[in-house]
């Protein structure tokens, strides 16, 4: 009676200190050795464990203790069995206590039913952990391998007992601990963000700097200098390489180098094919190496004729590339065994690697932009200079063609006037013999009647032809002295243009004389111009010449048409002739400069180029023409009756 009292007693101590324990015990942990510690004194619980449910339906043997079997660690988490597989699992799933002894184990056993992994126990006792809507918490267990400790049923009341007042506790502390690897978790997760975002700032910001580069007018030998300072931020990085590629000669150089163990890089420039530069731009991709892995790279073949140390602790390299076009590389190194690159620091390498390419390949592009721009600039000052002396070769071409054709005017018009002159000066030789003959017939008496009256005969008809000639020349001279003075001065003038076109003829007569070639004028008496007479004579002169020289062979039979009409403001004129024409491709370059079917032959070139200046400028008007072969040309010209008007609005 008395050992049954102190049990009590004990049982009664024990169950207080539970709840003690429950409030003032933070460790889950820590709470179940306390209580396994206060088992002890009640019973044989040198086999206990606790074990745990997790959200994701998984378990965690919290606390184990076992003479025979050694549980799995505290943290780890265990997929949770069917009842039928472990004792443990029932109690769970179940939500009741089950005790099983050795028969029991090995009945199941025989049945090809193992229940348990462990070694089999004497007798076994587990009690599920249940909270207050009866879902199990976990479970609480205690075993014995010696047939001499075994538990009675007062033993198993007891152990239910005392596992519903643990699942008391437990619901509290399991809250609590719940909630502290919550905010562990959360505070974890809350400096892995912070960190990753200081790393993303710090990426960005770097991002930011090599974006900068490409637009900075930092000179060029110091921009790798910059990115290993900027790669330095975001990594270690004291040994520091740029290889950069020249596809023009299939080489790569190397512009920067910073080294621990060498001032110098081992060779400025070599072959694509030596080194590990060559083998990290032909792979294409990044590489991380340890001193191992770099050895068999060159033990196989794969790096030839490696340069640099290769007492090396981690390596790594990555290609910058563009669009898949190679234009070079980066590699860092280390030396020290305690500084070893990661995946995570070959794939930044990489990140940035690419954006160094990017900005590499805008240096270029501008770089050959702005060679391009100077190259076009002094190009286009070539061609300006070059289009400026044709322009100002040009202009003195069509002056002297101008010139040449009054040249030609004036040659022709004192053809033409010597023939009227010679007949005066003949007829007064004439006049004068004939008066010295009769004064001498006089002066001896001789003189009759006949004499006399034949003597007036002469005079008369002398007269007759001298007053003639005396008159077509002074025609010819008035003519020519107006289409001579429009043709020079340019001059702003009014004119009637029937009559102008008559005088522009009469001064061409020299040309057209000898030629079966008939010129006729439809032109309205009453068409007053506010123009510029010269441009008129020019243009009806080059288009009478350029029809005589282009459109009638020497001595064939031809006519030629100018009709002048008015159109509101404006004038036309239609010049035709029947001459031979011209095909499809030499109208279309009839109006070039210097363009002639007949260079050598009389054709310069620039009739039919001045005609169209001089319409569309002078006269401020437009032209049109029509041919074919065997039927002649055509010109069609408008352009306003008064340009005195426009000069003022202008």
């Amino acid at each position: 009676m008395e050992s049954r009292l102190a049990r009590l007693e004990a049982v009664q101590s024990m169950l207080l200190e539970i709840g003690q324990l429950s409030t003032t015990c933070s460790d889950i942990v820590a709470f179940i050795r306390a209580v396994h510690r206060a088992l002890y004194r009640i019973m044989y619980a040198a086999n206990f464990y606790v074990t745990l449910s997790e959200d994701d339906g998984s378990v965690r043997f919290v606390y184990f203790v076992d003479e025979k079997d050694e549980g799995p660690s505290p943290y780890e988490k265990v997929r949770l069995a069917s009842p039928d597989q472990s004792p443990t699992a029932y109690v769970m799933l179940t939500r009741e206590t089950l005790v099983a002894t050795r028969a029991d184990f090995i009945a199941r056993a025989a049945e090809g039913m193992k229940w348990g992994g462990g070694t089999t126990a004497e007798h076994w006792m587990g009690c599920p952990l249940l909270d207050q809507n009866h879902q199990a918490l976990g479970a609480i267990v205690i075993q014995s391998y010696s047939e001499q400790h075994t538990y009675s049923d007062e033993d198993q009341a007891l152990f239910a007992l005392i596992a519903n007042h643990v699942s008391a506790a437990l619901q509290g502390l399991q809250s609590m601990d719940r909630l502290e690897r919550a905010v562990q978790e959360r505070t974890a997760r809350l400096a892995h963000e912070v960190a990753e975002r200081r790393r993303a700032e710090k990426v960005q910001h770097a991002l930011y700097q090599i974006a900068s580069l490409a637009s900075s007018a930092l000179p060029a030998e110091e921009l790798p200098r910059a990115l290993h300072g900027i790669i330095g931020e975001l990594m270690v990085a004291e040994n520091f390489l740029i290889g950069l590629y020249h596809p023009e000669t299939h080489e790569i150089s190397i512009p920067y180098f910073v080294d621990q163990q060498h001032e110098e890089p081992p060779v400025e420039r070599f072959p694509f094919g030596m080194a590990m530069c060559s083998y990290l731009l032909a792979s294409k991709q990044a590489q991380l190496h340890d001193a191992g892995s770099f050895a068999r790279l060159v033990a196989s073949g794969q790096v030839r004729e490696p340069l640099g140390s290769l007492d090396i602790a981690s390596w790594m390299g990555a290609p910058m590339l563009v669009n898949d076009e190679p234009y070079g590389v980066i590699v860092v190194q280390s030396y020290d065994p305690a500084i070893v690159y990661t995946k995570a620091d070959l794939d930044l390498l990489a990140f940035m690697a690419s954006h160094v390419a990017v900005a590499i390949a805008r240096l270029q592009g501008d770089r050959a932009i702005r060679q391009t721009k100077e190259r076009l600039e002094q190009q286009n000052a070539a061609l300006n200079n070059a289009l400026t002396a044709l322009q100002d070769a040009q202009s003195e071409l069509v002056r002297q063609e101008k010139l040449a054709s009054l040249g030609r005017l004036v040659a022709g018009v004192a053809h033409e006037i010597n023939t009227p002159l010679g007949i005066c000066v003949t007829a007064t030789s004439h006049m004068v013999q004939e008066l010295k003959l009769t004064r001498e017939e006089l002066a001896a008496g001789e003189l009759t009647e006949d004499s006399l009256s034949g003597f007036f005969d002469v005079l008369d008809q002398s007269l007759r032809i001298m007053t003639t000639n005396t008159q077509r020349a002074a025609a010819l001279v008035r003519s020519f002295k107006q289409v001579a003075v429009d043709q020079s001065s340019g001059e702003l003038r009014s004119f009637n243009l029937g009559t102008y076109l008559n005088e522009v003829l009469l001064s061409l007569q020299p040309k057209l004389k000898g030629r079966p070639v008939t010129v006729e004028v439809d032109c309205a008496k009453d068409i007053t111009l506010e123009s510029y007479p010269g441009a008129v004579s020019q243009i009806v002169t080059n288009m009478v010449m350029n029809s005589l020289v282009h459109g009638f062979e020497e001595g064939q039979t031809g006519r030629i048409d100018i009709r002048a009409a008015l159109d509101g403001s404006s004038v036309t004129l239609a010049y035709t002739d029947d001459g031979v024409g011209m095909d499809e491709e030499v109208l279309g370059k009839l109006f070039d400069p210097f363009f002639t079917t007949k260079r050598g032959a009389g054709g310069s070139g620039l009739g039919a180029h001045i005609l169209y200046n001089l319409v569309t400028g002078a006269l401020g008007g437009s032209v049109r023409v029509e041919s074919a072969p065997g039927q002649g040309l055509r010109y069609y010209l408008r352009f306003p009756r008064s340009r005195r008007e426009q000069a003022v609005a202008a």
